[in-house]
């Protein structure tokens, strides 16, 4: 019996409620020595309050020293092995924006970012973040590209982001990135990571040529590249493991493309955490266990804006009483990942983690933030657990053996 086995085989049916709140990127790290991070900077009397009533830790998203992407480190958040599932970005952006993926379909995120026209090295990796409307543009520019025999899909996401989408017979994944993550180097090709993959990367390099054609002329977005190169994982919903109702509450595309794969309902919702927080409440009554997302603890931390992480974190702080007026029985808080502003890219550390319920152990944390955390009941711990320790909380795992 597999772990997956054991809690589908445990879990009970209850009329509790958890909500997972994930603050994207959470983790940093301290700008000068001694210093702190961006969490521990930040005014958060609400969250301070939550974890002197709570027990806290600090969660490792896949295995020591492993930096994780966004997808594995949701997919682990989630309750599931992300080595037994990997769960490429691109499925995630397709079905994060409603796209209705074949099993066979080969998917994609597509950046759009600027080279230099001279020496073809990457610039900014995100052609400065351009607005949606002027990416949906540059879509419709690289719908003209055709290879035949392949249906071909392009769909904006957001800002710089696209989907795209080739299929046809024989697509395999086992695909490598072309986003080289850094600046002053030129993209990288599609290369097959085993043999049966190798048409499928030509065609893929065969539509990047193509498409930094029609992009040369454009400014800042005159290239593009490709990660996250895969096909739909058969991943079993939480509602199948658990029977849990679950709904997702985000603003990025990616994020609700993997509550999807995961069986969750999108709902509809804002740019902003208060339009998620409204949307919360609208749907308090709806569903047994919600995902929110907070996304731009993650975005600021990209960016290497130590004070705009920690604006964030403080926003997000003043919600947080609107949130516990809803009176969840279980809150359970980390991140998928850590971005650390000094790191400027996602990292292996550990996640602080809070989980409230009425049946915790409080421990001696006072103050929500990474150092305090080291010295909490919940110790280390692995983010596939930390669902089971939700659903143990909210009553909803029966017991093991006689």
């Amino acid at each position: 019996m597999n772990r997956l086995e054991l809690y589908r085989s445990l879990a009970i049916p209850n009329t509790t409620k958890i909500l997972l709140i994930v603050m994207d990127g959470l983790g940093g790290l301290p700008q000068v020595p001694d210093g702190p991070t961006e969490l521990e900077a930040a005014h958060t009397p609400h969250l301070d309050a939550l974890a002197a009533r709570s027990i806290c830790g600090l969660s490792t998203p896949i295995a020591a020293g492993v930096t994780p992407g966004s997808g594995p480190g949701h997919v682990s958040l989630f309750g599931y092995d992300p080595l037994a599932y990997e769960v490429g970005r691109g499925v995630l952006e397709a079905l994060g924006i409603g796209f209705e993926l074949q099993r066979n379909d080969v998917a994609a995120r597509g950046n759009f970012c600027t080279v230099d026209p001279e020496s073809g090295h990457i610039t900014d990796r995100r052609a400065g973040r351009i607005p949606t409307e002027l990416g949906a543009r540059l879509v419709q520019k690289l719908r003209a590209i055709q290879i035949p025999g392949i249906e071909i899909f392009v769909e904006p996401v957001k800002e710089y982001r696209f989907v795209l989408v080739l299929r046809g017979e024989d697509l395999y994944d086992g695909l490598t990135e072309t986003d080289p993550q850094r600046t002053g180097v030129p993209p990288l090709p599609v290369e097959p990571t085993r043999p049966e993959a190798a048409r499928t990367a030509a065609l893929f390099n065969q539509w990047l040529a193509e498409a930094r054609k029609l992009l040369a002329d454009e400014h800042p977005a005159n290239s593009c590249n490709l990660r996250g190169l895969a096909k739909i994982p058969d991943l079993p919903s939480l509602e199948e493991l658990y029977g849990l109702r679950c709904g997702a509450i985000a603003t990025y595309p990616m994020y609700r493309g993997i509550a999807r794969l995961a069986g969750m309902d999108v709902l509809p919702t804002g740019d902003t955490i208060a339009s998620e927080i409204e949307t919360l409440r609208e749907h308090w009554d709806d569903y047994d266990f919600y995902f929110f997302h907070v996304k731009k603890t993650d975005s600021m931390g990209e960016d290497g804006n130590f004070a705009g992480k920690v604006q964030v974190i403080e926003e997000f702080d003043g919600y947080l009483p609107a949130i516990l007026d809803l009176e969840p029985d279980v809150i359970l808080i980390s991140g998928d990942h850590s971005t650390p502003a000094l790191w400027k890219a996602h990292s292996w550390h550990e996640l602080p983690v809070l989980l409230w319920s009425r049946y915790v152990r409080p421990d001696s944390v006072r103050l929500f933030g990474e150092r305090p955390c080291m010295a909490g009941g919940l110790g280390h711990v692995r983010h596939v657990d930390l669902i089971p320790l939700a659903l143990a909380h909210a009553g909803r795992l029966t017991k093991f053996g006689a």
